[in-house]
């Protein structure tokens, strides 16, 4: 009976536990705070989400740059590439139809979870589903996420589990040497 009671004890417990991670949601000037690693440098990034008819624009400022990065709907829907742009080349980078920043479209977060995998910039990405201890942390509440690793290159993505908006909130291994992870979540 006592063993009985302390699984139960321990269920309830884990179960406490799980409820209380994060999901960061992204609305009308939701600050995201990132600390980006590029090439041995430490930079912080700052992005304003901007909504407006169904796409998104973060509005980016990183030591001095300031931009204005718009995805457009159909990117925020069914968008297979991610655009690594640094804000340096216009006050307003409208990217491609199938492009996303900072984030992966719709489309490829249901295919990871119905599937267990998404292709963006033609690379497979498939769920990591051991038990990781390397999550994201925010305000000392564990980030909801999943783990995704890249078939080729083996980058590492977490993406918070929100279908409306999956953000990458921590990126490893990235062959073009741009890591990051999300900080801080808050309104401008």
């Amino acid at each position: 009976m006592k063993n009985i009671l302390l699984v139960i004890l321990f269920c309830a417990v884990y179960q406490n536990g799980k409820a209380q991670n994060y999901i960061p949601t992204i609305k009308n000037n939701t600050e995201l705070l990132y600390s980006c690693k590029l090439h041995g440098q430490t930079r912080s990034l700052s992005l304003v989400a901007q909504m407006a008819d169904e796409g998104l624009t973060f509005k980016l400022e990183t030591r001095g740059v300031k931009s204005s990065i718009v995805m457009l709907p159909e990117a925020v829907k069914n968008g297979n590439a991610l655009s690594f742009n640094q804000g340096e080349t216009a006050p307003v980078l409208n990217l491609k139809p199938n492009e996303t920043f900072f984030m992966v479209s719709r489309s490829a977060y249901q295919d990871l979870v119905k599937k267990d995998f998404f292709v963006y910039n033609n690379i497979t990405y498939n769920l990591d589903k051991k038990e990781n201890n390397d999550g994201v942390f925010i305000d000392g509440k564990l980030v909801d996420t999943l783990h995704v690793i890249g078939q080729i290159e083996e980058t590492e993505m977490w993406i918070v589990k929100n279908s409306e908006f999956p953000i990458i909130v921590k990126m490893i291994k990235n062959p073009l040497g741009i890591n990051f992870t999300l900080e801080k979540v808050g309104d401008k």
